[in-house]
């Protein structure tokens, strides 16, 4: 840890690629502890999936979570960080522009349902050469994995960050502190702005009010608590939940399932 009680992370370092060998190519990695990107972006989209462990992805306006049954879609040109906890395994996608149209109509991160069917296509096309064959079978289950990913679920597991120095200094600090309970009343008083004002800023920048993006920041905490193996009941405490029985209840209307079914 550091002296701030943040996370010491390793830096990944971003593959040197200036054009795809193949339509589609993939990223297998193994990392032992917490690490993170540099920020950067790519002339392709990219698909960052973990197998073990959770990442997050952050871009300039938003962040994007994702355990091992969500992916996140990242669009060609937007750029970004992907930072990743402890003990994970990566199996990332870089596609070329136009080869999922669907998913290619806006330039917005997204988070994708991650089915058994497709992560076993992303699995074993991660095993095949870089320099496969796209006339032979492997071209195929190329084909067959790119037709999973136009038709993935959207997960709704982004965190859109607002502008405002005020509001940025208050979304700092419940990211440090979820079980933070203080009303934007008392916000207002120590941020020289009152609870109308918050309110309608917090509504206007981000497309949640603020109750609604401080329920969705504590349920990606406890992901990241989750994940780490520490209990429901504890867990629920750390992100501001007066009763399990209520954290279970918002998680599995945030996130489709229980907290014990994420890992």
């Amino acid at each position: 840890m550091s002296t701030k009680g943040h996370p010491v992370r390793t830096e990944r370092i971003v593959p040197d690629i200036e054009q795809l060998p193949r339509p589609v190519y993939a990223r297998n990695e193994s990392v032992a502890r917490d690490s993170q990107t540099v920020w950067h972006q790519h002339d392709w989209v990219q698909v960052s999936y973990v197998i073990h462990g959770m990442l997050t992805v952050y871009t300039e306006h938003s962040s994007y979570v994702a355990p091992p049954m969500w992916a996140v879609w990242i669009p060609k040109g937007v750029r970004h960080q992907v930072v990743t906890s402890d003990r994970v395994e990566m199996r990332g996608l870089y596609i070329e522009s136009g080869q999922v149209h669907p998913l290619e109509q806006d330039n917005e991160c997204r988070v994708l349902e991650i089915t058994p069917l497709l992560r076993e296509l992303i699995c074993s096309f991660c095993t095949l050469p870089v320099m496969y064959d796209p006339a032979s079978e492997d071209g195929r289950l190329v084909q067959v994995m790119l037709d999973q990913l136009k038709v993935a679920r959207p997960v709704s597991l982004s965190l859109p960050m607002p502008t405002d120095p005020r509001l940025i200094r208050l979304c700092h600090e419940l990211q440090l502190h979820p079980d933070d309970k203080r009303t934007l009343v008392v916000w207002g008083n120590l941020l020289g702005a009152s609870e109308k004002t918050l309110t309608r800023l917090f509504l206007k920048q981000t497309g949640l009010s603020f109750r609604r993006w401080r329920q969705r920041l504590r349920l990606f905490s406890a992901l990241r608590r989750l994940e780490q193996g520490e209990k429901v009941t504890q867990v629920a405490l750390a992100c501001g939940y007066d009763s399990t029985s209520s954290f279970i209840a918002a998680f599995k209307i945030q996130f489709g399932i229980t907290p014990s079914e994420v890992f």
